[in-house]
C-alpha cells in the first residue's frame, strides 16, 4: 500500500488548476498527510536597449503569495505549507518533489492540443516523465466539485471514490 505523508500540489494559479487543488486537499486529508502547495514563477525578463536596461517582473512576490494563500484548504485542520519558487516550472516542481520527499504530486493540465501544446510545452507532461513519485494529472472539470466533508469524504465516499470520479473527468495517475 502506498504510504502518503506529503502531497505536492503544483499550481499556476489559474482557474483550471482548481480541480487539481481540491483533489490534492482530499488526498492529504484522507491520508493525514501534509499538503505542500507550490507556485513556480518564471524568472523576470530583462529588456535592454542602447540607453537603459529594464527588469520586467511578471508580478510581485507578495501578490503571488497572497494568491497562493487565498486558495485555502477546505479543512482548516489540514497541514498546508505554501511555497513560492522562481525558475523553470517543471524543473522546480521536480526539485521540490525530490527535496521534500513528496509521496505524490497533483498537477492540473490545460488540455492544450496541437500548435498550442507544441509552442507552450507541457509542464505536466515533463513532471509525469521525470517525477520521483506517482503523479496525478487533472484536466479542467466541466462541473464544479461539491465541497468535501471530513476525512476526505464527499457524501460518504472516501478519497478513492474521488480519484475514480476524477479519472472519469480526465485525471491520469502515473
Amino acid at each position: 500500500m502506498l504510504r502518503v505523508r506529503t502531497v505536492l500540489h503544483a499550481t499556476d494559479l489559474s482557474e483550471s488548476s482548481g480541480a487539481a487543488f481540491r483533489l490534492a486537499c482530499t488526498l492529504a486529508q484522507d491520508y493525514g498527510a501534509r499538503l505542500l502547495v507550490l507556485h513556480v514563477e518564471p524568472p523576470p525578463v530583462a529588456v535592454a536597449t542602447m540607453e537603459s536596461a529594464v527588469l520586467l517582473d511578471a508580478g510581485g512576490q507578495e501578490d503571488l503569495m497572497k494568491q497562493l494563500r487565498a486558495l485555502g484548504a477546505h479543512d482548516p485542520g489540514l497541514d498546508v505549507e505554501y511555497r513560492l519558487e522562481q525558475g523553470d516550472p517543471a524543473t522546480e516542481i521536480l526539485r521540490v518533489a525530490k527535496d521534500s520527499k513528496c509521496d505524490v504530486v497533483v498537477v492540473g493540465t490545460h488540455g492544450r492540443k496541437g500548435l498550442g501544446r507544441l509552442l507552450l510545452g507541457s509542464v505536466a507532461e515533463l513532471v509525469v516523465r521525470a517525477a520521483p513519485c506517482p503523479v496525478v494529472t487533472v484536466k479542467p472539470m466541466l462541473h464544479k466539485a461539491e465541497p468535501l466533508g471530513r476525512k476526505g469524504e464527499r457524501r460518504g465516499a472516501p478519497v478513492r471514490q474521488e480519484i475514480a470520479e476524477a479519472a472519469v473527468c480526465g485525471a491520469v495517475v502515473r
